[in-house]
């Protein structure tokens, strides 16, 4: 474990511990941390201390939604992923009602997210003792405020309409929330991220990976360029994406261009060793305790079983037909290997040596996943079952260059310059460049560099409901039938319908707020 990590991590714990005692996801949205659990007088009396009052942001509220939720929408409802699993295979046939679970840990844990966050806007800066200086109260304020966001940004891809909730003290007597329309949630993250881009500190992001921990206005900046994009405001969006690129602070990982940092590659991107390498725009920051919420719990699932010296290893998901079918070489693209574990495959760094079963078949797709599959404690620098020390990428600069690129596409910007960063991606993977990329180059290159980030579900919803709903409908969703040989395909595929763009509200939310059966009302900005 690098230094960075011990001593970001270590500051953690003091903080979960004394200041954020609300848990990861509570039971009510609107739920407060206790106010008599610290003196925040006291608290946030040095600069060391307001420092570290963001640490928590970057951990445990996240911990449902990232472990349990996410993959199972961005990669199994998007038809990268299938699972036979019957807690999840729901959002594999687009049969997920508000009565499911999952869904209901991402509502709680997101709007955990937002909570904890507000708890520093709404508290800091009247807390903040006389000897710290103004911009590092903006600083902190500047983090919660991106971190917000970024929650809120989830949200309203996933359920559409959501409540705003910028003060959680305002509706503790009065727990009935009218959700707010989509384009006000919009609005309220572009602000939120703007103020970011206003306070947070300027970095440059170079070898001394202790520095880059937490987001920067850089970071800010480069989460507004995708939100833009979202948006469909491509000028907005190539600015922003370019003000970025132009400004240095990020490198492509083992790229070769003049913003690339050749001591890197893609695989290494997903190795314990590098959290925070100069690619890392925004990464949660898991410790390395082994106390459960406070590490990543996604190799959990994706591992296969005595990787990763636990129980667990539980392969709840395979890389569905659809998505293997989708590389356009397996054996040039360098982005297989680190994301798809292949029967006979040897990965060095994995355990001291691991060699991929001839027979692996995670959930009838005859492969596995690799990607954030790090191995044992032992061997990554500390953890415990369900909870290891490997970041999670929430946004990275490899993003951001297709960001940029596909803004370019859509007349935001110069085609010359997006088809340029299009091609830094093809080459670090070990890929041709295209000369003229189309919209649609653009989209299959974005499902294989983002391919087990949990993502792919949104750029597929993001493409319009006429797209989306034949991409999802068609998508092979079957497995492989070892009987034959070669193995025959056992074809599955299931129609999507309008209903299945957004999730429902978890049924438990609505019956404690019934204003999210109301339509929705415009939201007050100050």
């Amino acid at each position: 474990m690098n230094n960075m990590n011990n001593l970001f991590k270590t500051k953690l714990i003091v903080i979960l511990a004394v200041v954020l005692c609300m848990p990861s996801c509570s039971d009510d949205f609107l739920d407060r941390p206790p106010e008599d659990s610290y003196n925040v007088a006291e608290f946030y009396e040095t600069t060391e201390q307001v420092n570290a009052a963001t640490n928590a942001l970057y951990v445990r509220p996240w911990y449902n939604f990232v472990t349990n939720v996410s993959w199972c929408i961005g990669e199994l409802s998007s038809g990268n992923g299938r699972t036979w699993d019957p807690r999840n295979a729901d959002f594999v046939n687009f049969a997920i009602t508000g009565e499911h679970g999952t869904l209901t840990q991402a509502w709680e844990s997101l709007y955990a997210v937002v909570a904890q966050a507000n708890a520093v806007i709404n508290t800091l800066p009247d807390a903040a003792g006389p000897s710290v200086p103004q911009d590092v109260v903006d600083n902190a304020v500047g983090e919660a405020r991106f971190i917000r966001a970024s929650a809120y940004f989830y949200l309203v891809r996933i359920f559409g309409p959501i409540p705003i909730i910028a003060d959680n003290n305002e509706y503790v007597l009065e727990p009935v929330v009218p959700r707010n329309p989509e384009s006000d949630v919009y609005e309220f993250i572009k602000r939120d991220l703007q103020f970011a881009v206003d306070n947070c500190y300027e970095k440059i992001r170079g070898a001394n990976y202790d520095a880059n921990a937490k987001v920067s206005s850089g970071s800010a900046k480069a989460m507004l360029a995708k939100v833009y994009l979202y948006e469909q405001n491509y000028p907005m969006a190539y600015q922003l994406a370019s003000e970025v690129i132009n400004s240095g602070e990020f490198k492509l990982y083992g790229g070769d261009a003049e913003d690339g940092d050749p001591s890197g590659s893609y695989y290494d991107l997903f190795l314990t060793a590098n959290d925070n390498n100069p690619e890392s725009i925004f990464a949660l920051q898991w410790t390395n305790t082994g106390i459960y919420a406070e590490g990543n719990g996604v190799q959990s699932l994706f591992a296969p079983a005595g990787v990763t010296g636990f129980s667990d290893g539980w392969s709840a998901i395979g890389p569905s037909i659809d998505l293997q079918e989708a590389y356009e070489d397996t054996e040039q693209d360098l982005r297989y290997y680190a994301t798809i574990m292949a029967p006979g495959a040897f990965y060095p760094d994995l355990n001291g040596g691991y060699t991929v079963s001839e027979t692996i078949d995670h959930q009838g797709c005859n492969v596995g996943v690799k990607k954030y599959v790090i191995g044992s404690a032992a061997s990554n620098g500390g953890g415990a079952s369900q909870s290891y020390p490997n970041n999670t990428y929430v946004l990275r600069y490899g993003e951001l260059l297709l960001i940029h690129a596909e803004a370019a596409l859509n007349g935001g910007g110069s085609v010359a310059e997006g088809i340029n960063s299009f091609n830094k991606i093809r080459r670090r993977a070990g890929l041709d460049e295209i000369a003229n990329p189309t919209l649609e180059d653009v989209f299959k290159e974005r499902r294989i560099e983002l391919a087990f980030e949990m993502e792919f579900w949104y750029d597929v919803v993001r493409q319009g409901p006429d797209f989306a709903l034949n991409f999802l409908s068609n998508t092979e969703r079957g497995t492989f039938n070892d009987d034959t040989s070669p193995p025959t395909i056992n074809s599955e595929t299931f129609p999507a319908s309008m209903d299945d763009l957004l999730f429902p509200y978890p049924s438990n939310e609505i019956q404690n707020n019934p204003a999210l059966l109301e339509a929705p009302v415009p939201y007050e900005f100050e």
